[in-house]
């Protein structure tokens, strides 16, 4: 359904093959990093991110709803026992009712990030001390 290919060869540095697209991933200077990049959860923040905004144009597409723009602002926090949280925050430009806010706050719960993080996800991993071939 989707996959990556990451090769890194010193530092923290990464540089990622997403289909025909390239990224980067870094830490910040204050975690050693040179700060080229977004890190590790900020890029999960973003996928998160972009499946929310996209699948609430989807919805109000077909539902034929002006939104307008469309703004997600996320925010990763752990507290002092560990516990994790993400915050999550949409506004609209458009105009919209109490009942339409009401439905596409259900359909934030339902996008197929949002259900992948909350439930959890296997990770199966397999090390080799061959250089893989191919591409992910």
């Amino acid at each position: 359904m989707a996959s990556v290919h990451l090769q890194s060869t010193s530092g923290f540095a990464q540089q990622i093959q997403a289909r025909s697209h390239q990224l980067r991933a870094d830490e910040p200077l204050s975690n050693g990093g040179t700060d080229s990049g977004p890190a590790p959860y900020e890029l999960l923040l973003a996928g998160l991110a972009a499946c929310t905004s996209l699948t609430l144009r989807m919805y109000a597409d077909r539902k034929q709803w002006d939104l307008g723009l469309i703004d997600v602002r996320l925010r990763f926090s752990r507290d002092e026992q560990g516990r994790e949280k993400i915050d999550r925050t949409v506004a609209f430009g458009a105009q919209l009712s109490p009942e339409q806010i009401t439905r596409l706050a259900e359909i934030c719960e339902k996008t197929p990030v949002t259900k992948t993080i909350r439930q959890g996800t296997e990770i199966v991993t397999t090390l080799s001390q061959v250089r893989l071939e191919g591409q992910a």
